[in-house]
């Protein structure tokens, strides 16, 4: 059986997508205090990155370091979403789930100060 919120083609598939992807940003937005820390800090490194990237390469590696932070956040913020939905209680897989999409967002947060870290240093 396939989701109610699949189907249509073409444009009003993508319009559809659109909305759904502005709403989750909203949602996040909204609803996790990590991701609008992450938003914050990407408001002030982007700019930054832009302006200190030498070369076209440098200013994607390091914008692309800081975009990557907020990504990760939402699929673990997705992962715990759905780990809650199927049950509240304490149980070591869905302990196992929430660990691991908090590794994944620590391990981009060390990519992105390796990243700038190399960069900067030339």
């Amino acid at each position: 059986m396939e989701s109610s919120h699949k189907g249509g083609t073409g444009l009003q598939r993508l319009l559809d997508a659109t909305r759904h992807s502005i709403a989750g940003l909203a949602e996040a937005a909204r609803h996790e205090a990590a991701f609008r820390q992450e938003l914050l800090l990407a408001a002030v490194l982007v700019p930054l990155g832009l302006y200190l990237g030498k070369t076209a390469v440098e200013r994607a590696l390091l914008v692309g370091s800081v975009l990557l932070v907020p990504v990760v956040e939402l699929l673990n913020s997705a992962v715990e979403a759905a780990v809650d939905r199927i049950s509240l209680e304490e149980h070591p897989l869905a302990k196992r789930a929430k660990d691991l999409g908090s590794a994944a967002v620590m391990l981009s947060l060390v990519t992105l100060g390796v990243v700038w870290l190399l960069v900067l240093a030339g």
